[in-house]
């Protein structure tokens, strides 16, 4: 049975590697040729792009390693088929069970080289291609509103709430456009503070420059709030708010790791902010390596069709066909589930779920009934 091991993960493995290589080279020429587009613009040159696309490929390698497994484990044992090899170890021994327990083992390899992956190489080479991006871009790329964040404190005067909006941000760190608004417990503006620009310290000490404070004083004699305003160089503003979370709010979602996620969203949760899309995408992180399990899976079955019901290329070509439409169900099921609402793990769950019904059914009717 090792030996039967050793040439299943032998064959699939290099099967697995090359899909996966040729896919990434066809990723990193579009990539490539988007970027050449955007070349010379502020500085930003074709080894700049060429850079970036590079960066990107930890990402596209994570996003696609389990149709890389479907591919590759379809070709490798569709292979093994249609020369006889497979059917030599049938003959052997290798029953429908063994033959599904040896492939667990690589299976549970993919999964775990597909976690560190999308868990840590695919993070920190997103954060530097956005950083790159950035540096030539007038900053990372939000949305018109900018990113908002909200903080609660307890301080001398009361529960305090407050609401922050960063326009945009630079590659250094640097935070534009910086507003500021507290509220008491009842609701009410207490005030404002608005900053040309400002960083986030080690302590979660905001220090703004060219800022304008302006403050309500409620308890003025007429009865109507007193308005005090005032300029500052610098401002030192204390908050809860520390740079990883501000890091968040700013960079693109794939560049935070699972153990992020949710830190951010517990983040949200206790501010009372929408977290359905981060939710989604923290069980997406923390499921979709089992997608590779689960191809592996689905490939089997080829094994065991006949030759006469059709070549190594026509099998490959409904690999890439249940390939496709995995990550097109996989797409879907995020947009529906955040529009929808619907419980984050069970959006992430379904695709894989289903495909493993496929997979069974699949295996059940060509193992047992042909």
């Amino acid at each position: 049975m090792k030996t039967v091991r050793r040439l299943l993960y032998a064959e699939i493995a290099r099967a697995v590697v090359f899909v996966a290589l040729a896919f990434l080279s066809l990723f990193f020429f579009f990539d490539f040729v988007s970027e050449l587009a955007k070349a010379n613009e502020k500085g930003y040159t074709p080894l700049h792009g060429a850079l970036y696309s590079l960066l990107m490929l930890p990402s596209h390698l994570y996003e696609l390693a389990p149709i890389a497994v479907l591919i590759g484990g379809i070709y490798a044992l569709a292979s093994l088929s249609q020369s006889s090899e497979f059917t030599i170890m049938r003959t052997s021994g290798l029953g429908p069970g063994r033959a599904l327990t040896a492939l667990a083992g690589l299976g549970l390899a993919f999964v775990a080289f597909t976690f560190m992956l999308g868990d840590y190489l695919a993070p920190l080479s997103e954060t530097r291609a956005a950083s790159l991006k950035a540096t030539y871009r007038g900053g990372f790329k939000l949305d018109r509103a900018g990113a908002w964040l909200k903080d609660r404190r307890t301080t001398a005067a009361g529960e305090r709430s407050y609401s922050v909006n960063v326009a945009s941000a630079s590659a250094g760190g640097a935070l534009q456009g910086v507003r500021i608004f507290e509220f008491d417990a009842d609701g009410r503006l207490v005030s404002r503070i608005a900053a040309q620009s400002g960083r986030v310290g080690a302590d979660a000490a905001w220090t703004l420059n060219d800022a304008s404070v302006t403050e309500w004083d409620q308890q003025s004699a007429t009865g109507m709030p007193l308005v005090r305003e005032s300029k500052r160089a610098s401002f030192v503003w204390q908050s809860t708010l520390d740079a990883s979370v501000v890091a968040a709010a700013v960079l693109p979602l794939g560049t935070m790791s699972t153990l992020e996620l949710f830190r951010y969203i517990d983040h949200l949760t206790q501010n009372e902010q929408a977290s359905q899309r981060h939710e989604i995408q923290f069980w997406k992180r923390a499921l979709y390596p089992f997608a590779c399990l689960v191809m592996l899976a689905l490939a089997l079955p080829f094994a065991y069709l006949h030759a006469r019901a059709g070549g190594v290329s026509l099998k490959v070509f409904g690999g890439i066909m249940l390939g496709i439409s995995f990550v097109l169900l996989n797409n879907i099921a995020s947009h529906i589930g955040l529009l929808s609402q619907w419980t984050p793990w069970l959006v992430a769950a379904t695709p894989s779920a289903l495909y493993l019904l496929l997979a069974m059914a699949a295996f059940s009717w060509l193992v047992r009934y042909r």
